[in-house]
């Protein structure tokens, strides 16, 4: 993984960590559907890795709590034809998730008030608004 926020070093996740599983992708028939194993399911447990410090370990596994089974994190690819593919983008899938599991949390928001005159453009707006509706009304032959 690339050097990112909360990742300011980058990190490598070594292969024996990580178990990937092959089935057969669902979808519409056609040549070779049924006898190779495209989809692949890559997974990984953080809370065992090697790759990460003590901190950055409890930050992936209270962010990645309401994804994990098992204490593992499941990530699927069967959108490509080609096995490899798929393997590619379960790979790219689980660092997209990681990085963001790591990511700080952002700045909390800082209330504001309107400013004097923009409260008085708005009450002039709706007086204005209010007079052109009063015009409305019907005419009366006085």
């Amino acid at each position: 993984m690339p050097a990112g926020p909360g990742l300011p070093s980058g990190a490598t996740i070594p292969a024996g960590e990580l178990v990937e599983r092959f089935s057969r992708s669902a979808g519409p028939g056609g040549q070779s559907v049924n006898t190779t194993d495209t989809r692949v399911e890559l997974l990984f447990g953080p809370a065992t890795s090697t790759a990460f410090t003590d901190a950055q370990r409890s930050h992936l596994l209270r962010n990645l709590a309401d994804s994990m089974t098992q204490g593992r994190v499941s990530v699927v690819a069967s959108e490509h034809r080609s096995q490899l593919r798929n393997r590619i983008a379960a790979r790219e899938r689980l660092v997209a998730l990681l990085r963001e599991a790591l990511a700080p949390p952002p700045p909390p928001r800082r209330p504001t008030k309107p400013s004097r005159a923009s409260q008085r453009r708005r009450v002039e707006a709706k007086k204005q608004l209010g007079r052109t509706k009063a015009l409305r009304g019907r005419v009366r032959g006085d």
